[in-house]
């Protein structure tokens, strides 16, 4: 073989291994963490805006809308075994827009929207006995599209709608059955906010005010309330425009998912505390929409339910943020 044909065989099979190394660089940096795997589906009626709580390793979902009717249902989820069970009908009047809360494995909600009139009234559950008892009626004004939360053992309700937006806020304890108003939140007033907790804080965003979606971020220890990052900041990628969505947190992290923008929406985007920043990450894969539930255990979330304009969905997904995104699974 002459010199030449060999500098030229050389010269080729050598370009061939930079465009083949070139090729899987870029197919490695194209790779995204966070997969949705769909779970079993719900076995109850198709809803949205019902309240969800965790107690342990199961979930529980009780009330919310079905385009028809207001429900007032309770099911278990196992996320351990991936089934639900049916368990005691919630006994107060049915409704949508409540919230919820779990303290010292008891779940609680209160507040919501009947097709008629707000609520104030609140419920505990005890899953040990599958047992509803009434309690002290919510201390603020009787509303639905408020957000609740628990942490360092107390329970807590704000913001909402009761004729106009509100953001007062409002603790519960327990084990006396009390409330008490806390020190005012310095955000806007808002209606269909979002709320994770991570290390018992409570991170606090979105939402509708006089029509205007809301971009101002708070962190509550319950003590103190402090503003972070506005979700519309220069230093974020992306303006984050959402309410309706719902918000979990898992491994540290907090999340918002799906929601109503300009339109319904799929996005996903995972807020780290320590640097104060968001990221998005892989879309939910279920359709899009508003008014959806969320469950966070220790080593799992899930996010499920929720409408469209004219659909109402019985769709669970897990979502995975260390797994590579896979569409197909």
């Amino acid at each position: 073989m002459n010199l030449l044909k060999r500098s030229n065989i050389l010269y080729f099979t050598m370009l061939s291994i930079v465009f083949v190394s070139c090729s899987n660089s870029d197919d490695e940096d194209s790779d995204e963490y966070g997969n949705w795997v769909e779970s079993s589906s719900f076995d109850g009626d198709s809803r949205g805006n019902a309240v969800s709580f965790t107690i342990g390793t199961k979930g529980y979902l009780v009330t919310g809308y079905d385009g028809d009717d207001y429900l007032y249902d309770t099911w278990e989820y196992n996320s351990e075994g991936d089934y639900w069970v049916k368990k005691a009908d919630f006994p107060g009047t049915a409704r949508s827009g409540a919230v919820g809360f779990s303290i010292n494995g008891k779940g609680y909600i209160g507040t919501g929207y009947d097709g008629s009139d707000e609520l104030k009234d609140f419920w505990e559950f005890t899953p040990d006995t599958n047992t509803w008892s009434q309690k002290t009626d919510f201390g603020g004004t009787a509303r639905f599209g408020a957000i609740g939360f628990s942490i360092n053992g107390y329970g807590y309700i704000g913001t909402g709608y009761d004729g106009s937006e509100q953001k007062d806020f409002w603790k519960y304890d327990a084990t006396n059955d009390t409330w008490e108003q806390v020190v005012g939140f310095g955000g806007q007033k808002r209606q269909n906010a979002s709320v994770f907790v991570i290390d018992n804080i409570a991170y606090i965003g979105t939402g509708i005010r006089n029509g205007a979606t809301q971009y101002d971020f708070y962190a509550f220890d319950g003590i103190n309330w402090t503003r972070l990052t506005d979700l519309d900041d220069d230093d974020n990628d992306e303006t984050i425009t959402l309410s309706s969505s719902t918000g979990f947190s898992l491994n540290g992290k907090g999340y918002l998912a799906t929601g109503l923008s300009t339109s319904l929406v799929s996005e996903c985007w995972e807020y780290t505390p320590y640097e104060d920043s968001w990221e998005e990450v892989p879309n939910f894969e279920g359709t899009s929409r508003q008014d959806a539930s969320a469950f966070s255990f220790d080593d799992k979330a899930y996010v499920f339910m929720g409408r469209s304009s004219n659909y109402y969905f019985d769709d669970v997904w897990e979502f995975r943020p260390d797994e590579l995104e896979n569409e197909d699974d």
